[in-house]
Order: structure tokens, then C-alpha cells, then sequence
């Protein structure tokens, strides 16, 4: 399951982004990655990803590598799965979302789009539009 958060930067996203985090690292059984453009846990950009394939091969290799995984949040997803200039967001939505129901573990992402601009088929994947 693939969930989104969408607004245009310094909408407030990374704040509710890092509020579900700290709520659910409280009730968490497994395993919590949280991907970011700057140093918290992952700094996607210290792995030199060059497109949204080798992104989805980078979170590939995350599921691998933790089997307790439950939760993954990715904040500024546009520029961590490089993105930003494609129109092939609902491609790699549907990629996590094939990845995140076989392995089981949910996927949150921040999205630097207003809900008009996202792709019709994402919509029901909306969790807070700011």
C-alpha cells in the first residue's frame, strides 16, 4: 500500500511526514526506513540514484536486507526517485505498491504536487492534501 502527502513545497509536508514517523516508531513490531534529500536515516543522494529505476532498485535492495520491515517514508519523493521532470510517477506508485504488498510493509511519501496536478489514477492514495 502506497499512501501520499501532497503540497507544494513548504506546504508542511516533512512535519506530518516526521509526526506519523514518531507516532509509529512508538507502536512498531519491526523495522521503520525513513528516506530523505538530507541526513536523517537514508541520505538517498549519498547513493548517486540517476532515475526512478535505480531508485526502485534501491528500495529493493532495503526490503532484501530487512525482513522485519513494516513502514517506509519517503520525504521530497519527486526529487529522491529522481522524479521531478518525468511523468512517470503513476509507473513507479504502482512499482512500490506491487513491492510493499508482497513484502507486506507500507510505504508513506511526501509529494511536492496540489492534488490537481497528480495523475487521476493516484488520487485514492491521498492521505492529507495541504
Amino acid at each position: 500500500m502506497v499512501q501520499l502527502i501532497l503540497g507544494k513545497k513548504g506546504k508542511g509536508k516533512t512535519k506530518i511526514i516526521l509526526d506519523m514517523v514518531n507516532k509509529e516508531v512508538n507502536d512498531a513490531k519491526g523495522n521503520i526506513v525513513y528516506l530523505d534529500n538530507k541526513v536523517r536515516l537514508i541520505n538517498v543522494l549519498d547513493y548517486e540514484i540517476a532515475n526512478a529505476d535505480e531508485f526502485i532498485g534501491f528500495i529493493r535492495g532495503i526490503v532484501s536486507q530487512d525482513h522485519d520491515l513494516e513502514q517506509i517514508y519517503f520525504d521530497s519523493f519527486l526529487k529522491i526517485a529522481q522524479l521531478e521532470a518525468s511523468d512517470r510517477i503513476e509507473e513507479v506508485v504502482a512499482e512500490l505498491d506491487q513491492i510493499s504488498d508482497k513484502y507486506g510493509f507500507k510505504i508513506v511519501a511526501s509529494v511536492s504536487l496540489d492534488e490537481a496536478e497528480l495523475p487521476e489514477a493516484l488520487k485514492s492514495k491521498v492521505i492529507v492534501s495541504l
